[in-house]
């Protein structure tokens, strides 16, 4: 080739660039690295989607709303990173402080905040909730300590393919891990889409886990302790029906802290597993010991009928080691005849003849 070609190929190749316009460069991620005394809140402000916001060892007194999609928040371990409510919290002009929340992940049921992860750190001694999420499809809990907040330590609503796993959740208000269709309006069940709630460790709690209205969703390898009530699934009369759940292979023990009743609920103490207003949901596999308490909702795994009177159906309980609960290791105190008891281990029933 002479250099007239190589001269003409060149001036072809600069035409066609010039006509398609040069290619838009890919956005590399980018790692903000935040130091205590620093702001977390300019660091996710100044993130673009796929950037990790790293914080460094440290207690960092301050609250962060993630509003940013893909975006990684982590700490460097849930013992070193810690996240504690500002002085003035109630004052801030960020909605999640004032909120008195720790970290807040928002989105919209129009427009869902997409593949979010936090992990790694402690969130601790929030008024309202240590951990957040709102219109969210696709975000990542894990390794994350919530403990001593005034509401629940690790809440969602309105998400989907949500994963909260591997996290501690201890001595919260409320439920230590709640998930729930939606808090401020009245509506019929939502699906979860496969959100999945595994291997975390609950204990101190009014309620371990807490799955309010929701359905395809799993709760699954989890250890409950200490709390009033160990797992709560949670429906009514609406539509669609709460339902369609799996809670299988938990490890749930000695749930038998009192707390007083509510408007809503009697006083719990005792509880394992209990379904009230819910259909269609697999209670298997799981190992429910030594729950005892006299409330109205005591006993090992509980089938009840909901606050307004709507009957448990179509649920089985299966496969189940149920020991050394009280007053029953199986309670069936539901108005339905379409439940299903089989295979269990068990000592004591309510009414007898189901172990």
């Amino acid at each position: 080739m002479n250099k007239r070609h190589i001269a003409l190929l060149a001036c072809t190749a600069a035409a066609v660039a010039a006509g398609l316009g040069a290619a838009p460069s890919a956005h590399h991620p980018t790692v903000h690295r935040v130091q205590p005394g620093q702001s977390i809140q300019k660091a996710v402000d100044a993130a673009e989607p796929g950037d990790v916001v790293l914080l460094a060892p440290g207690t960092y007194r301050q609250s962060v709303d993630i509003k940013v999609p893909d975006l990684t928040l982590r700490g460097h371990g849930a013992g070193r990173t810690v996240l504690t409510p500002a002085a003035d919290a109630g004052k801030s002009k960020s909605a999640c402080a004032a909120a008195g929340n720790g970290v807040c992940v928002t989105g919209t049921d129009k427009r869902p905040l997409q593949g979010v992860t936090v992990r790694s750190l402690t969130v601790r001694g929030f008024a309202g909730n240590g951990l957040w999420a709102t219109g969210t499809d696709g975000l990542r809990v894990t390794h994350v300590v919530a403990e001593k907040n005034g509401r629940w330590g690790i809440g969602e609503e309105r998400s989907v393919h949500s994963t909260l796993s591997h996290n501690l959740v201890r001595e919260n208000g409320d439920a230590g891990l709640f998930v729930s269709n939606t808090v401020d309006t009245e509506e019929g069940a939502r699906d979860a889409e496969r959100t999945v709630i595994r291997y975390n460790r609950t204990t101190g709690n009014r309620i371990g886990v807490t799955v309010r209205r929701l359905r395809n969703l799993t709760v699954d390898r989890n250890e409950a302790t200490g709390n009033c009530a160990a797992v709560f699934v949670v429906g009514d009369e609406t539509r669609p029906r709460a339902g369609d759940l799996s809670v299988t292979r938990n490890y749930i023990h000695a749930n038998n802290k009192h707390c007083p009743k509510t408007p809503r609920l009697p006083f719990l103490q005792g509880s394992g597993i209990v379904l009230t207003g819910a259909e269609e949901t697999l209670v298997a596999y799981n190992r429910v010991e030594d729950n005892k308490g006299t409330s109205p909702l005591s006993g090992g795994i509980v089938l009840f009928k909901s606050l307004v009177g709507t009957p448990s159906e179509r649920n089985a309980v299966r496969d189940n080691l149920v020991t050394g609960n009280s007053p029953a290791d199986l309670a069936d105190r539901d108005t339905s005849e379409t439940n299903t008891f089989s295979r269990n281990t068990c000592t004591l029933s309510e009414p007898a003849g189901m172990c």
